[in-house]
């Protein structure tokens, strides 16, 4: 049996486990603007601040509120039928692509070079390969955003480990803390 130290004798006190769920809440919990909440979803998931996408609903578009470098390359309406995230906001559900590079989406945000001092080593080719996407609802299930979160290479074991049903069941938690939070709310 181990012995726990009193933090009076020069031991630290241990920060408390927690459970997943709370380590979310926790986590995600305090970010009160939008790149605080994106930082703490990077690494929840071991991705760069650049993987995690988070779009608010707009009169029928959705728009990027992060990456910065998306906010001005356009808007998606959700009625499309070739986005990703447009299928996510109009269905509600959550969908999640191990093998996203062979799924028939939108690439024109691909495109848009998001260069941050975290990815100078990454190539302008480096391509979604891995994606989650989920929808932000209000406590009447209305549509507030989308958030996604991938994982970008050059093929698929260069974009890391897969996405998994705890992963997708963890970004659903964060939709639900964000759905609080007073930006998702806010016209941008």
């Amino acid at each position: 049996m181990q012995k726990k130290q009193n933090p009076a004798q020069g031991g630290a006190a241990a920060a408390p486990v927690l459970a997943p769920d709370q380590a979310v809440e926790f986590v995600l919990g305090a970010a009160e603007t939008p790149e605080k909440f994106c930082s703490g979803l990077s690494k929840l998931f071991g991705v760069r601040l650049s993987e995690v996408a988070l779009l608010c609903l707009e009169k029928g578009f959705l728009k990027f509120v992060l990456p910065d470098q998306l906010k001005t390359a356009g808007s998606i309406s959700v009625s499309s039928s070739s986005a990703v995230s447009a299928r996510t906001a109009s269905t509600k559900k959550v969908e999640l692509f191990n093998t996203f590079a062979k799924v028939e989406h939108a690439r024109v945000f691909e495109t848009v070079q998001l260069s941050t001092p975290e990815d100078a080593d990454q190539s302008e080719q480096a391509a979604i390969q891995k994606l989650m996407s989920v929808p932000v609802l209000d406590a009447e299930k209305k549509v507030l955003g989308v958030i996604q979160v991938c994982r970008k290479g050059y093929d698929l074991s260069s974009a890391g480990p897969d996405f998994t049903l705890d992963d997708l069941r963890q970004l659903e938690l964060a939709a639900k803390v964000a759905s609080s939070k007073p930006f998702m709310k806010e016209v941008k």
